[in-house]
């Protein structure tokens, strides 16, 4: 299990990258995640937006949301979706959202 410092805490991932004490989640681990595990310099908007709906979604229902219903309730396109993410909304986004990594997420 991969561990990574953050502010002189180690943080502990699980083999996939994805938090494994989802918890200790907040907006600077989030950049923090973005640009050591995903490639991300900067979180815009956009982003911001993909983000809190999925944190939103799975805090009340615990399982992230189909991708289908994130296009249709944030208004963000897929493709753009892929491009705010390039490993994907369920792999990229769920990760920097700090979330367990999805069922079905290869």
């Amino acid at each position: 299990m991969p561990e990574l410092e953050f502010k002189a805490t180690k943080i502990k991932l699980n083999e996939d990258g994805f938090l494994m004490a989802p918890e200790i989640w907040n907006e600077e681990i989030a950049r923090w995640l973005a640009q050591e595990a995903e490639g991300i310099n900067q979180l815009t908007e956009e982003h911001w937006k993909i983000i809190n709906y999925i944190r939103h979604y799975y805090l009340e229902k615990g399982q992230a949301p189909m991708i289908r219903k994130m296009v249709n309730e944030t208004g963000i396109s897929l493709k753009r979706i892929y491009e705010l993410f390039p490993s994907g909304p369920a792999k990229g986004a769920c990760k920097v959202a700090g979330l367990p990594k999805p069922d079905g997420c290869i």
